[in-house]
């Protein structure tokens, strides 16, 4: 091989390393870029959570503080029903939700194939019984109207109520959404009236019982002293949570949220606020 040939095929060599030294580095500034892009989607420092309007807003205020020490900022998105905070989490309109129990969901999920996940328990509220006309359930008369919740979750609860307290009997095997077509015994004939959660609190002037939910029983003035019968607090499923999209369950802001909300301090607020109508759930 003469010079001439030794010194072309020398640089052959060192150009063919040279393009793949280059190659080689624009594949680790790809990565380099493309993993911290990837960490940062994950870990946020600002997410919107959506509540539900009233007694909830005052506990979160104290949340926000709470996570706020960790370094999340946390914007609490207010709805005024319960179809709202799970479009808009499904959506990604919001980070996460706190405001409903599991039942609840698996119905939301079922009917519309929603894609979200628990993450850690707020409160239970027991559902009620109450009455502005009658201060004990044996002094219910015959044919007496009791308004319940007709959302599918609710309304099962609700209906549980009337059946522990002896109102009336539900069709062996009925689950938690059962409905007013699987009473088999009323031996008091009572009417049982299906009107819409946010409605039934406000209407019990009208009814001589309703079955309300906490937070809208205090919505609607109603006390301790109106309510007749109560479901009972021990292995009650109807806890209620917060929840993000599936996916992002184990992204790091998420344990912030879950760490911001279940400490003694928001305990404190909890209790200040719900003055025992509602209990920490964690």
């Amino acid at each position: 091989m003469t010079e001439i040939t030794k010194s072309l095929s020398n640089r052959n060599t060192i150009s063919r390393r040279t393009a793949f030294a280059a190659l080689l580095a624009s594949v680790v500034t790809v990565i380099s870029f493309t993993v911290p892009h990837h960490a940062l989607a994950e870990d946020k420092t600002a997410i919107k959570v959506g509540i539900i309007s009233g007694e909830d807003e005052d506990v979160w205020r104290v949340v926000k503080a709470e996570a706020a020490k960790q370094g999340l900022e946390v914007e609490t998105v207010v709805f005024n029903d319960y179809t709202q905070p799970n479009e808009a989490l499904e959506r990604g309109e919001i980070d996460a939700n706190a405001f409903q129990h599991q039942p609840y969901l698996d119905n939301q999920i079922k009917t519309q194939g929603y894609h979200i996940t628990p993450v850690g328990y707020t409160g239970l509220w027991p559902i009620g019984l109450y009455s502005k006309k009658h201060t004990k359930i044996e002094a219910l008369p015959e044919a007496a109207v009791i308004g319940v919740p007709n959302d599918p979750s609710n309304e099962g609860r609700a209906l549980r109520v009337l059946a522990d307290a002896g109102l009336i009997k539900l069709k062996d095997g009925t689950g938690i959404l059962a409905t007013v077509a699987d009473v088999v015994e009323n031996p008091k004939k009572f009417e049982i009236k299906e009107l819409d959660a946010g409605i039934v609190g406000r209407s019990v002037e009208d009814l001589d019982a309703a079955v309300v939910n906490t937070d809208w029983a205090l919505k609607s003035g109603l006390s301790a002293d109106n309510r007749i019968a109560q479901e009972p607090v021990t292995d009650n499923p109807y806890r209620n949570f917060i929840a993000v999209k599936t996916g992002s369950e184990n992204e790091g802001w998420v344990k912030k949220l879950v760490a911001a909300y279940q400490n003694e301090t928001v305990k404190a607020e909890f209790d200040r606020v719900y003055k025992g109508t509602g209990v920490a759930a964690y």
